[in-house]
C-alpha cells in the first residue's frame, strides 16, 4: 500500500467554501466509484483556511497516469471537476492547468 499527500487551495470566500465542503458532504456514488476504481483505497481531504490537504492510499493498479485516463474519459468526472473548478485555485507553485500537487514527505516517524 502507498501513501500519497496532495495539496491544492480553495478560492479565500466562506461562502464558496461553504458551497464546496457541502458538494463533499454527499458526493454521488458514480464519482466514489471513479475513486475506488482507479486503484484508490482510501481518501481523506482537510481543509485549513482555504488549504485543503489530501491523504490517498492506493493498491498496486493506481497510477496518476492510468487515473487520469480514467477521468477523461468518464462524462460524470468531467462534470465534477468542472464543477469543482467554481471553488478551487492553483497553488501559487503550480504549472498551468495543474491542480492537485503532489507535495514531498519531509518526516516520517
Amino acid at each position: 500500500m502507498k501513501r500519497y499527500c496532495l495539496a491544492l487551495d480553495l478560492v479565500d470566500d466562506p461562502q464558496l467554501i461553504s458551497e464546496y465542503e457541502a458538494y463533499h458532504r454527499e458526493v454521488s456514488a458514480e464519482i466514489k466509484k471513479s475513486i475506488t476504481d482507479s486503484g484508490i483505497t482510501a481518501m481523506e481531504i482537510y481543509r485549513v483556511g482555504n488549504r485543503l490537504f489530501m491523504i490517498m492510499e492506493v493498491d498496486d493498479t493506481f497510477s496518476f497516469e492510468r487515473k487520469g485516463a480514467m477521468d477523461a474519459a468518464n462524462p460524470a468526472v468531467q462534470a465534477w471537476e468542472q464543477l469543482m473548478w467554481k471553488y478551487q485555485q492553483a497553488l501559487p507553485v503550480a504549472k498551468p492547468g495543474e491542480k492537485w500537487l503532489l507535495m514531498d514527505q519531509l518526516f516520517s516517524l
